[in-house]
């Protein structure tokens, strides 16, 4: 009994495919875009390894920050088009 309405509540999963790879990616370069032009002081903290302009001057504060933005746009978009049937 419990275990049905466990089951009811919980959401249909999407399958990876390459296309839900590129929703990903698309959302977190929108997200690294965003940062870029609104984060005031993107190298202010700890730096990120390595040379800084494969990070485009960001820190790692900045770097965590905006692929977190990234990833929470790319999950609500992925649920989003799965839910319209387009992925």
């Amino acid at each position: 009994m419990i275990e049905s309405l466990f089951f009811a509540l919980t959401p249909a999963t999407v399958t990876w495919t390459p296309a839900v790879g590129m929703v990903m990616l698309a959302c977190n370069v929108a997200a690294i875009a965003i940062g870029k032009a609104t984060i005031q002081q993107p190298d202010v903290g700890p730096a990120m390894p390595g040379d800084a302009k494969y990070f485009g001057g960001f820190s790692a504060g900045a770097v965590l920050g905006t692929t977190s933005l990234g990833h929470v746009l790319g999950f609500g978009a992925i649920q989003g088009l799965a839910a319209q049937g387009l992925l």
